[in-house]
């Protein structure tokens, strides 16, 4: 007899060892129906399987729907193989060679004589359809190694054969078969091809065999797979948003910044764009001043010997740019934190003198592999809102508290409402002791409580030198990005012999708290543009006020009104040009400036402007005082 054990609690038992389809027909038939596996096992020993698995002994049991993550998983992992099924249907001599899932979707990588064009990803993506609805099945078998290597071999598939002769002699592979269709896979899949609905090809792309640039170039197609049309529809929505909010375009187009070659991944920031900087950086530097942090600043290249103390040279290395002067080697820092312990030993620290708080806006360096470059989102050369916390131990939680309490006044004020709060913990090559990361762990989870807030854990995903709390945004558009930080530092600052008297008059090492608010600069910069789709709340505008001329006859006014603006600390410009005044509104629109005032023969002679807003909106005649009145209203509200 084999017993099975539900998620509910509840046991079905087999005389012989039944199918996980078996299982789920034995609780109903909507879920024999809607079975697209099974999960055998619980915690990390669970393993997904197929519905055709056979389970031979006693065993914990879920049944996996589209409702599920590892559903969703099941759909693009099977719908990567429909798209080799399509391709071979199509193009007989096209060669498969690896098809994964990926975020959000799957690719699969061919080998064709010529490359593939739009017409033929429409002609694939509609022979998929087609294969989807004759719903055949999806059978599994297996072949020992040598077996499964001649038989690819004689179907002309010597990628495919290549794979399974690095595989150890004596081995069995399993394969799966749809139709004509069989192909190389571990597996788990859809029973059955009519499960497969939800889904639309993306693109093609180049890859190398293997990954290696060596090899030969292969074409990749992009697709993406969803359970339902809505969730397939509200994807394609999104992606058709992101590339109206693409900050690179955006960038372009309202002259912010450019990226250049002669510098590749560091960023060329024209004065609008730095005008955004410094409305950021300032907003953030008040952040400091009022919280109790004292702004310093570090040097940009410190020597080899510190990063062998601190253990980044050791943990880091192949992040870091590094130079050499008269015989000594230096490194240009890829992070603030040994330089501020460096600060923080400069003479002799009481307990009284805890928590000290340190910040600086300080540039840093990283050799990012070309490939993982992204406009201002990833870069090489990059500025950090980075600030270190030292404290006692007993000072942790309430500083960690505080902090989030921080971070969320923050975001809110940049247009985000939505944080999410995950604890990564430490990973298997750390620095420290164990008791001393239980305390870090400890203390970030019970701040995360006292905050009131949900949290998830992230298993060894913590810094090698402690654990962290990460703080991801998800912006207008559902997406998420990962931006503030607070670790729990036990380690470094005894590395760097950093003390402080203690009330027994005894000398301790400090706890180094390392937080940051808004991460890089230049990424959240990055992720602002996004979010606002270019159009910036007036406060963080690099333009807030255009004031427009109808005609020449308002130059005088026009100039005494932008002077008013001017000393009232209000970002303005002028637009006299001989040009229609529709054609100003339009083109000053398309700029997304806050305010556009509008200037003619009559506001002249009333001391009045015309005001019209972003977004079309016209809200009339009115003093400029009472114009002033509202900007300065809206700036200080961050609307």
């Amino acid at each position: 007899m084999i017993h099975i054990q539900l998620p509910d609690g509840s046991q079905r038992s087999f005389e012989q060892p039944p199918t996980v389809a078996d299982v789920a027909a034995s609780i109903g038939p909507g879920l024999a129906k809607a079975a697209l596996g099974g999960r055998v096992g619980t915690g990390e020993s669970a393993r997904l399987v197929d519905t055709s698995h056979r389970i031979e002994q006693d065993a914990t049991l879920a049944i996996v729907t589209e409702k599920d993550p590892d559903g969703l998983e099941l759909i693009r992992h099977s719908t990567a193989h429909l798209l080799a099924y399509a391709v071979k249907e199509l193009f007989p001599e096209a060669q498969v060679t690896i098809g994964p899932t990926v975020e959000n979707g799957f690719y699969y990588d061919f080998a064709y004589k010529r490359p593939f064009t739009p017409e033929d990803l429409a002609a694939i993506e509609k022979k998929m359809a087609e294969l989807a609805k004759k719903d055949e099945p999806v059978r599994r078998r297996v072949l020992p190694r040598d077996e499964a290597v001649a038989y690819f071999k004689s179907l002309g598939e010597h990628y495919k054969a290549e794979l399974i002769a690095a595989i150890p002699p004596g081995e069995e592979v399993s394969l799966y078969r749809e139709g004509a269709f069989e192909d190389l896979c571990r597996g788990p899949h859809v029973p059955s091809t009519g499960r497969l609905r939800h889904f639309k090809l993306m693109k093609v792309a180049g890859a190398y065999w293997r990954g290696d640039h060596r090899n030969e170039q292969l074409q990749r197609i992009y697709g993406t797979a969803w359970a339902t049309k809505d969730e397939l529809q509200q994807y394609l929505h999104m992606l058709e948003e992101a590339e109206k909010r693409d900050h690179r375009r955006l960038g372009r187009e309202l002259d912010l910044f450019h990226l250049d070659e002669h510098s590749p991944g560091t960023v060329f920031w024209h004065p609008k764009g730095w005008a955004l900087w410094q409305q950021v950086e300032q907003y953030m530097r008040a952040v400091y001043r009022d919280n109790g942090y004292q702004e310093v600043k570090g040097p940009q290249i410190l020597d080899k010997g510190l990063w062998e103390k601190t253990g980044h040279w050791d943990k880091y290395r192949e992040n870091m740019f590094v130079t050499e002067s008269e015989k000594r080697d230096y490194a240009l820092k890829p992070m603030n934190c040994p330089g501020h312990l460096l600060i923080y030993k400069q003479g002799i620290k009481s307990y009284r003198d805890l928590p000290l708080r340190y910040g600086e806006f300080g540039q840093c360096h990283r050799n990012e592999p070309t490939g993982g470059l992204h406009g201002i989102m990833r870069v090489r050369g990059f500025t950090q809102d980075d600030g270190h916390i030292f404290c006692t131990e007993d000072q942790i939680l309430d500083e960690c508290t505080a902090f989030t309490a921080l971070l969320q006044k923050v975001y809110l004020d940049f247009g985000f409402t939505d944080v999410i709060y995950k604890v990564a913990t430490r990973p298997e090559a750390r620095i420290g002791s164990d008791e001393s990361w239980d305390k870090a762990e400890g203390a970030l989870m019970e701040s995360l409580r006292r905050s009131g807030v949900e949290f998830s854990i992230a298993p060894g995903d913590g810094a090698f030198y402690g654990p962290k709390i990460e703080y991801t945004l998800k912006d207008a558009i559902g997406r998420q990005w990962q931006v503030g930080t607070i670790q729990v530092d036990f380690s470094m600052p005894g590395r760097l012999g950093a003390e402080y008297v203690a009330e027994s008059g005894e000398r301790q090492v400090p706890v180094m708290l390392h937080r940051a608010i808004v991460g890089s600069m230049e990424r959240f910069i990055g992720i602002l543009i996004e979010q606002h789709a270019g159009a910036l709340p007036t406060w963080l505008a690099p333009v807030q006020v255009v004031v427009a001329g109808i005609t020449d006859a308002q130059a005088d006014y026009v100039a005494d009104v932008l002077k008013t603006l001017l000393k009232q600390g209000v970002r303005a410009t002028a637009d006299l040009r001989n040009e229609k005044i529709t054609y100003k509104i339009r083109e000053h629109s398309m700029q997304k400036v806050p305010f556009i005032l509008v200037v003619g023969d009559k506001e002249k002679a009333s001391g009045a402007v015309a005001v019209r807003a972003r977004g079309n909106q016209d809200l009339g005649v009115m003093p400029l005082d009472q114009f002033i009145e509202k900007l300065s209203s809206d700036i200080a509200a961050k609307s």
